[in-house]
């Protein structure tokens, strides 16, 4: 009866050991086109993980040739906010949000990194 049980015992603690961190993109798919070619990207972490150093998170937007830094959104602990200028002729933006923190471990704190996956924002003309 052990021996069917363990593996079962082995799993379910594995299992709640896990943490999990994700990217969540509050940016709209589609943006009238403005005037001064600024649009805003907002994002959000989630994390169960009880290690990580919230004070340490910074956040960018990864465009494909530059890197916008993003700021923590005013009364909030896990989001962030920013603006990246897209160029006139320009219908489709093609970015990744990247977040990089420091998490407790043994001796030195350890460093980390979390990427979303490629997003796009549409422009749309009036």
């Amino acid at each position: 009866m052990l021996k069917k049980l363990l593996p079962v015992l082995l799993l379910s603690l594995g299992v709640a050991g896990c943490s999990t961190t994700t990217i969540t993109n509050l940016t709209p798919k589609r943006e009238y086109r403005n005037a001064n070619g600024y649009y805003p990207i907002e994002a959000v972490l989630h994390s169960d993980q009880h290690t990580l150093r919230w004070d340490s998170v910074k956040t960018q937007v990864l465009l494909e040739n530059e890197a916008v830094p993003m700021r923590p959104t005013p009364l909030m602990t896990n989001r962030w906010e920013t603006l990246i200028q897209v160029p006139p002729n320009a219908h489709t933006v093609y970015y990744r949000i990247k977040f990089d923190y420091k998490s407790n471990a043994f001796g030195k704190a350890k460093v980390e990194s979390k990427v979303s996956p490629i997003q796009e924002l549409h422009i749309m003309d009036r």
